[in-house]
This record gives structure tokens, C-alpha cells and sequence, in this order.
């Protein structure tokens, strides 16, 4: 099941599920004003989706065409990031292989959807891409067995973990870095659990104005969705809607020689096997 957040002119965002002929389904109707509503609903909401879908009028839809996607998850409860979970990433970053998971955070402000534009700070001559492969929690929890991570995965979608590199290398936390408005582009929709076979075996890329500049399987997370959920449920409550970013493979603009650092003008596309394409135009700000 493909779920979204999306909204027609006139009228304000609503929670949606894309049909299989590229129609688009309000879930209002189902008792449901946001997506965050279904996470939390687990496949009680599901199985209400799925008969609300079955008895619906196709009247009432509108063509995946003429709606405006917005980020799946406007606002997370968390957006939990992993850094260096690539050995070509940490490689061309000249950083060990890390024993344990590099996580640092986005404010939920930096979210943006497809189709938005990423905007480039004035205060920042060194902004960069990541694709990412990003995991969204069902049902939350604490200690969470990494043999147990199939059942608290809800869906994944594609991420881009836009950066600043001079500031987060400006000191020894990332954050500030990673999290100006605009900075976590997400979408085009989420895609449950269910429809991916293998979440450690999907192709991964990033292109700019059409050049491929990464590309890389999540088999080569070096972190795999088991260990993290682990990792962090040891130290965290986990929540129905938070998003786990999992890391950028090798190919990002700071390791380039030379480094080719995002551009007013530039269109990124991030695709993941059965996730759809990302896309969002670069602007600078006024």
C-alpha cells in the first residue's frame, strides 16, 4: 500500500492511499485526518482502509497527477539520522569503520515534500546531497530485540539528508549542519512494510540535472534496520511515526575532487527500488 499526505487546490492537507491506476483516495471519509492517525492504527486502520477502498466510488478520487504530495510525514515525532553507515561513505569521508551506529538528529522543521524546493542558506557556501533510505516505526517500543524489528516497521520512503558541510564540520556535532529548513526533502509517499521483500536489498541513487553521482544497494548498510532499531530502542522510546534515516552511500559532493556542491538551478531525484523517485528543485534564498 502506497500511503501519502497530499492536498487540491482549495482545500487543506489530508491523509491518502494511492491505488495501483494512479488515483489518489482521501482517507478522511475512512476516519482518518493524517497518516500519522494510520501508523498508529497498525493494521487495525489498514484493514478499515482496504474495506473503505473496496466500497468507495471512484468519483471520489482524484489522478495522482493533479494532486500535490506533500512530505508522507509532515512533522515526525523523531527524525533519528545514522552517519557513516556505508564503508564507501565512511571511506571517502576518512573515517574509521564506526563499532556502533553514528546517530545524530533533524528538527522536524527541515522536513519538506516532493516537489518542494530545497532552499540554499546564504550563510552556508557548502551544501550537499545524501540519498537515504529511511525505515517509518508502527508500533513503538523500548529494548527492542533486533529479532523482533520486522514488527515494528510500518513503511519506508526516500530521504535526502540535505547538509551544510562547513557547518558540521564546524564542531564535533553535526546537527546544525543538517537541519535548515527545507534540509530533509521525504516522499514521494510511503510504502508499508509489506510491499518490499527485503529492505537490505534495494537499489539506491542519487542524480543531479539526470548524472547518476551515487549508487549503492542498502545491502552494504553496514547497520542493517535489526541493529538499529535495537541500538536506539536501548536508549530511546520509540514512536509510532518516527522516521530512522539510515545513512548515504559513497559518491556525496564534499569527497568530489573537485567537490560539487548543490547549485541554484539544480534538480536532485533520489530513487530506491520500489519507493519511487524523490524529486526536488534547488533555489537559492532571497
Amino acid at each position: 500500500m502506497r500511503l501519502a499526505t497530499f492536498c487540491v487546490p482549495g482545500a487543506p492537507a489530508q491523509a491518502g492511499v494511492i491505488t495501483p491506476d494512479q488515483r489518489v483516495f482521501s482517507l478522511e471519509p475512512a476516519g482518518f485526518k493524517d497518516l500519522l492517525s494510520v501508523i498508529r492504527g497498525g493494521w487495525t486502520a489498514r484493514a478499515a482502509i482496504e474495506a473503505y477502498l473496496r466500497a468507495a466510488n471512484p468519483s471520489v478520487s482524484v489522478a495522482l497527477e493533479s494532486a500535490v504530495l506533500l512530505a508522507p510525514i509532515p512533522r515526525p515525532p523523531k527524525l533519528i539520522c545514522v552517519g557513516l553507515n556505508y564503508r564507501d561513505h565512511a571511506e571517502e569521508s576518512k573515517a574509521e569503520i564506526p563499532a556502533t551506529p553514528t546517530i545524530f538528529s533533524k528538527f522536524s522543521s527541515a522536513v519538506t515534500g516532493p516537489g518542494a524546493p530545497v532552499i540554499l542558506p546564504r550563510n552556508t557556501e557548502k551544501p550537499d546531497y545524501e540519498a537515504e533510505f529511511a525505515v517509518v516505526i508502527g508500533k513503538g517500543g523500548r529494548h527492542i530485540p533486533a529479532e523482533y524489528w520486522h514488527r515494528h516497521v510500518f513503511g519506508y520512503m526516500c530521504l535526502n539528508d540535505v547538509s551544510a558541510r562547513d557547518f558540521q564540520m564546524a564542531t564535533s556535532q553535526w546537527l546544525m549542519g543538517k537541519t535548515f529548513d527545507t534540509f530533509a526533502p521525504a516522499g514521494p509517499w510511503l510504502t508499508t512494510a509489506d510491499e518490499i521483500d527485503d529492505p537490505h536489498n534495494l537499489d539506491i541513487e542519487m542524480r543531479i540535472n539526470g548524472e547518476v553521482l551515487q549508487s549503492s544497494n542498502t545491502r552494504n548498510l553496514i547497520f542493517g534496520v535489526p541493529q538499529l532499531i535495537e541500538y536506539l530502542s536501548s536508549v530511546v522510546t520509540l514512536e509510532a511515526g518516527d522516521v530512522i534515516s539510515t545513512g548515504t552511500p559513497g559518491g556525496v559532493g564534499f569527497a568530489r575532487k573537485p567537490p560539487r556542491w548543490l547549485r541554484a538551478g539544480d534538480e536532485m531525484e533520489v530513487t530506491i527500488t520500489g519507493l519511487g523517485t524523490l524529486r526536488n528543485p534547488v533555489v537559492a534564498e532571497e
